[in-house]
């Protein structure tokens, strides 16, 4: 018996291990090949909602994955896809005869943000609804184990923070490179790390004996190659695994009839992981509340962390 998880067949994790290697290779795919990435993420969901879904999916199915929330986070994530696709290859000729594109308007910047923050709050949303469900020794919601405690709030407070804190999408710019990436430099290690934090509590809290997957996976193949593949467009990144996963999820439910790891459904493991996110969360608040006060800056239309090595590496590496 585990911390976190329970003990598992061997073959159980390299199953697990495979997921995460597919997301990470899939998404390679969809980020340095255009077609790849229409593909992916525009005909594949076609064909998946009109002749897959509606039956994989379906409310009320045996699997559970036919909730309000399952659907929205799919969605959802896809529209981010398709947004910062637009993002980086949408361009035309202007009455002025010159190529302009759509990154270069400062309202298509507020676009990751907003996805961004909705992503987190339908989280923020699922946190709470676990609470009000009652469910204080435990039970089975949509299929899954689930248990209600205070974790859920707490994890709601450290989701609330950590969009509050995100910061500096007026300096997302596109790379020069063939692959053409979303860069956002303000959106550096400190954040990202309680972004892990806090949405690993989430999928725990809401998602249990599935959150090896939904948690781990899928935020182990988005962390990795936004420190070692293409820094700086952590959010391209994790749009993209995301709604590979998601679409996976909806047109196989079965899946985790035989590659579940359960929880250990202790509820001091639940209290402990939402603790660890919410402290990390009001720590991240704290220290760019202080650079905003120091610095004297306008967290809506200012790039708070342009003075630092690493946003003036990321900058160097994709100009």
């Amino acid at each position: 018996m585990g911390i976190l998880y329970q003990a598992s067949d061997p073959m159980i994790w390299a199953i697990w291990l495979f997921v995460v290697f597919a997301l990470m290779a899939f998404n390679e795919f969809g980020r340095t090949s255009v077609w790849g990435g229409v593909t992916l993420f525009i005909v594949a969901p076609i064909v998946f909602t009109i002749f897959v879904w509606p039956h994989t999916a379906a409310p009320g199915n045996e699997y559970g994955t036919g909730n309000w929330f399952n659907w929205a986070k799919t969605y959802s994530a896809l529209a981010g896809c398709i947004g910062f696709m637009a993002l980086r290859f949408v361009k035309w000729r202007g009455a002025d005869g010159k190529e302009h594109h759509l990154y270069e308007k400062r309202w298509a910047l507020c676009f990751p943000p907003l996805i961004l923050a909705i992503n987190i709050a339908e989280a923020v949303v699922r946190d709470v609804q676990m609470f009000t469900y009652g469910l204080w020794g435990g039970a089975i919601v949509d299929h899954v184990w689930m248990i209600s405690g205070p974790w859920n709030i707490m994890n709601a407070i450290a989701g609330i923070l950590n969009i509050v804190t995100i910061c500096g999408w007026f300096g997302i710019f596109i790379s020069r490179d063939k692959s053409r990436d979303m860069i956002w430099p303000d959106m550096l290690w400190m954040w990202i790390i309680a972004y892990d934090l806090w949405n690993f509590a989430y999928t725990y809290n809401c998602m249990s004996d599935h959150s090896t997957y939904t948690g781990l996976a899928l935020l182990i193949a988005c962390t990795v190659p936004t420190f070692f593949t293409k820094r700086g467009a952590w959010l391209q990144h994790r749009a993209q695994t995301l709604a590979l996963y998601a679409m996976f999820a909806m047109a196989l439910p079965q899946f985790y009839t035989f590659a579940e790891i359960p929880t250990t459904h202790n509820p001091n493991a639940f209290f402990a992981v939402s603790l660890v996110a919410l402290i990390a969360n009001v720590a991240l608040a704290a220290y760019q509340l202080r650079r905003i006060r120091a610095r004297r800056l306008n967290p809506l239309t200012d790039e708070l962390y342009n003075d630092t090595k690493s946003y003036q590496e990321v900058v160097e590496e994709n100009r």
